[in-house]
């Protein structure tokens, strides 16, 4: 592994060792009770909400339609339905419809189409103006439009269609707007920890939103989903009003340890002069469309289980609304605690075991790709044995969360400097499977048998060995030409 350092340089794991020999004079200021946590911590319940109210509708849309009897079973499930107790009288007061599978396909994937238009547009508007109100009022907006959603349900499946495009659109500058607010607040020290503090609400977000959405479907109705975690999302964006700021050095309750310890150490910091993006060189590199491939491929898989898993849980196993929810969050739990065991297991093969940058990202790709594409396969063959079905769906779901350390990083690798623009352009084309895996899969599953789903599993399957076997290819773990100045071996 190369170890050469230079002035403006440095390798992502070198550049602690650099800092620590030079900031022997800044103090380091304690993380209890520090702005920076502060922030870390505000921004995952940040997350959370922005999940929740992106998943909550994948259980909703189960008591939304109208198949279900009064017990909570679904009546048109494959398998036979599981005993539940009976759903309280109350619950019948919402509203339900008659959407056809195709309809139910472009409901759940309309978020996306939003989603997609504001993913380089929000860290070029986070650069210029400031992350903190394009985060707040981006996810305000969701919570706005998440609050409308039973008035547009009940207006049309085309009104509700479009209230779910205008939260993707608010929801998209989310992630452009964290990292350009963390380029300013994380000490490189202490990035990973920050960091994986923050886009840990993500998982809890999904965690928590699916099997809470089915006990409020359950003892209220769907109607309260959405109002419940509105709610939740209003509390959020107060106290991110209130308590964050867009820098250390404009924050008003900050000690000025702190805020000299993370500008110092933010001093250090590998930057380019100027402002010239070299977007040719961006677009014509192919380790960075590698990494789009591989993202694409992913995220095929993953928002084709997180959009239709409940779906699939009530219509083909039979589960009721109250399980539903429950059994759906199964696979995300594991997801997350494989993402983040999968990055110290990362870490510690490229520090103590001298593996090459490149080794471990593509290792842990293969893995965390080819892994989800055998069990979902073999989760279609299981028939009605539904402990079999859900253990492989969860298993799929959780190999997946290793790909935290495979390409899903790989952009810090080939290029530091432009790091946010390489995410809003792969993240751009990985929102793609959101917008149409819904769609195609509803479309290929309208009588919701078990050999329709088979075809929607080996579609994903085929996807993700594809986006497997490219990344493998093309991807690389140094820092391309076009990045820097003096581009130097990253790890190889």
């Amino acid at each position: 592994m190369d170890r050469y350092i230079s002035d403006t340089e440095t390798d992502d794991q070198e550049q602690p060792l650099l800092l620590s020999r030079q900031d022997d004079k800044v103090e380091k200021a304690p993380a209890c009770c520090s702005s920076r946590y502060g922030l870390s911590l505000l921004s995952c319940y940040g997350f959370f909400v922005a999940y929740a109210l992106r998943v909550n509708l994948s259980v909703a849309m189960v008591d939304m339609l109208n198949n279900t009897d009064a017990s909570g079973n679904t009546s048109k499930s494959i398998c036979p339905a599981h005993s539940s107790p009976a759903r309280p009288i109350y619950n019948h007061t919402a509203s339900v419809y008659d959407w056809d599978s195709e309809t139910q396909g472009w409901i759940l994937g309309s978020f996306f189409y939003g989603y997609i238009l504001t993913q380089i547009p929000g860290g070029y508007l986070a650069r210029k103006y400031g992350a903190k109100w394009l985060l707040g009022l981006g996810i305000l907006g969701t919570v706005v439009f998440t609050l409308l959603t039973p008035v547009a349900a009940d207006m049309g499946a085309g009104y509700l269609i479009a209230v779910r495009v205008l939260e993707g659109i608010g929801e998209g500058v989310t992630f452009p707007a964290m990292h350009a607010m963390w380029a300013f607040w994380a000490p490189p020290m202490e990035r990973s920890r920050l960091l994986t503090i923050a886009y840990t609400g993500a998982q809890l977000g999904t965690v928590v939103a699916l099997p809470l959405s089915a006990q409020i479907c359950f003892y209220l109705d769907w109607t309260w989903v959405f109002y419940i975690f509105g709610i939740v999302g209003i509390v959020w964006f107060i106290l991110w009003a209130l308590l964050v700021s867009n820098t250390p050095s404009t924050h008003p309750r900050i000690t000025e340890q702190e805020r000299l310890y993370i500008t110092s150490s933010l001093n250090k910091e590998l930057t380019l002069s100027g402002d010239h993006i070299p977007w040719g060189s961006i677009l014509t590199s192919m380790p960075l469309w590698a990494i789009v491939v591989a993202h694409f491929s992913y995220n095929w898989t993953f928002y084709t289980l997180l959009t239709l898993l409940p779906t699939y849980m009530s219509d083909v196993l039979g589960f009721s609304i109250k399980e539903n929810g429950a059994l759906s969050a199964l696979p995300y739990i594991g997801c997350g605690l494989l993402a983040v065991l999968g990055g110290q297991l990362a870490d510690y093969l490229r520090e103590n075991c001298f593996y090459r940058t490149v080794v471990v990202r593509k290792a842990f790709s293969l893995v965390g790709m080819i892994g989800p594409a055998v069990f979902i396969v073999a989760a279609g063959y299981t028939g009605c044995n539904y402990i079999l079905a859900v253990a492989f769906l969860s298993i799929s779901s959780s190999l997946g969360g290793i790909v935290a350390s495979g390409f899903n990083i790989n952009h810090l690798d080939i290029a530091p400097s432009y790091a946010g623009i390489l995410l809003g352009i792969t993240n751009s084309f990985a929102t793609i499977p959101g917008m149409v895996g819904p769609v195609i899969a509803r479309a290929l599953t309208k009588n919701n048998t078990i050999e329709e789903w088979q075809t929607v599993f080996y579609i994903s399957a085929g996807i993700n060995l594809f986006g497997a076997v490219f990344y493998t290819v093309f991807g690389q773990g140094v820092v391309q030409p076009w990045a820097v100045h003096n581009p130097h071996s990253h790890g190889n």
